[in-house]
């Protein structure tokens, strides 16, 4: 359809009323204009994205958990509409207070922080944690988690927020206030983007002092990650902000066709709900249709939609709508055929025409 030209649909004279399910507002979100639009057309293709089986990707930044969001995604893993996630490792950090009751509370953001440093209270915007009942006593909780394992080995994000899922799942008081522990039970692999920027890995610093080694193994873990795209048949991608977490997702399209000399194309959908300008030049404000320049996207005009919204307002609208009238899929499980997903791009890899094995490799991968 020529854009260029007087058609489409009309625009109706909306009418709400009291008794409308969210599938009818989002039937008039989709049918106005602007953001609006927009996040109708999201909502509508997030739905697409489980029709057709996708193997989907969601992207969190910012900090979503701390205002509960984790119980969104915790019930979207529970119905087989999110497969695999890319996040930051204070989300993962601050999910895990809910799982054990630690205090997170509602406070204020037009306050005096000085003082709100004497009472020992952090602030993120308006909500309040307690430094010792809950950042202490988490940090207590990670150090405890971790001070035996992953000291002889290289591993990557999605094991270590595995072992975090099973152990917060088998000890903590709430475990089902946690979709870390949620994505265990559901083989949901979670990746932390920049594992070092959060809490999570300064509490690793009181064993690295014991001279206990962490070796994060980032490049097997990106391989997996390409791995997931190469092994779907459709994939898409729910970003919820910008930042790391979305160009992880978004870079699995450059390392196969870029770096592996493949000719996948990347994803087939992206849904974007970001309140970041696109003039600036940063990854957060970047276009979809700019990926398609890198081979991130299939398609630069179709499947991919983005909402200039706050995510805290438009993701429950999507996350309902598709709830309300999607059936449950069936669990990818993603997690447990890592390996086979790894090992079937190697192999590919290297039957490739003039691509050697190294002599000296050695083909375990750890």
């Amino acid at each position: 359809m020529d854009p260029h030209k007087f058609h489409g649909k009309d625009i109706p004279h909306i009418k709400l009323d009291p008794n409308m399910t969210i599938e009818q507002l989002v039937d008039v979100f989709a049918g106005s204009g602007y953001n609006g639009r927009q996040l109708g057309e999201a909502a509508k293709l997030y739905a697409k994205m489980i029709k057709e089986d996708a193997t989907i990707c969601l992207t969190v930044s910012g900090a979503m958990t701390p205002v509960g969001f984790g119980g969104i995604i915790k019930t979207l893993i529970e119905r087989g509409f999110i497969d695999w996630i890319v996040t930051t490792g204070a989300n993962v950090y601050h999910e895990d207070h809910f799982a054990w009751g630690l205090p997170v509370k509602q406070g204020h953001f037009d306050v005096d922080d000085m003082k709100l440093y004497e009472n020992e209270i952090v602030r993120i915007r308006d909500v309040y944690i307690k430094f010792y009942e809950t950042l202490e006593a988490e940090d207590q909780i990670i150090q405890k988690m971790f001070a035996n394992d992953f000291t002889d080995k290289p591993f990557t994000t999605a094991e270590f927020c595995n072992l975090m899922g099973k152990i917060s799942k088998e000890n903590a008081k709430y475990p089902e206030k946690s979709f870390i522990t949620t994505a265990y039970d559901y083989d949901v692999p979670v990746y932390i983007s920049t594992m070092k920027d959060s809490s999570l890995a300064l509490n690793l610093a009181v064993h690295r002092l014991q001279n206990k080694v962490y070796s994060l193994d980032f490049v097997k873990e990106i391989i997996e990650q390409a791995s997931i795209l190469y092994n779907s048949k459709k994939s898409g991608i729910v970003e919820l902000g910008g930042g790391v977490p979305k160009n992880t997702a978004q870079q699995t399209g450059p390392l196969l066709d870029q770096i592996l000399r493949r000719d996948d194309g990347g994803q087939d959908y992206v849904i974007q709900i970001t309140d970041a300008r696109p003039d600036t030049g940063g990854l957060s404000g970047a276009t979809l249709q700019e990926g398609k320049s890198w081979g991130k996207v299939q398609d630069a005009h179709h499947g991919m939609i983005t909402v200039y919204a706050d995510a805290t307002i438009a993701f429950p609208i999507l996350a309902l709508y598709v709830l309300s009238n999607q059936k449950a899929r069936k669990p990818k499980r993603l997690y447990k055929k890592l390996d086979a997903y790894y090992e079937k791009l190697s192999e590919d890899y290297f039957n490739r025409p003039g691509i050697k094995r190294s002599k000296t490799k050695n083909k375990k991968k750890n």
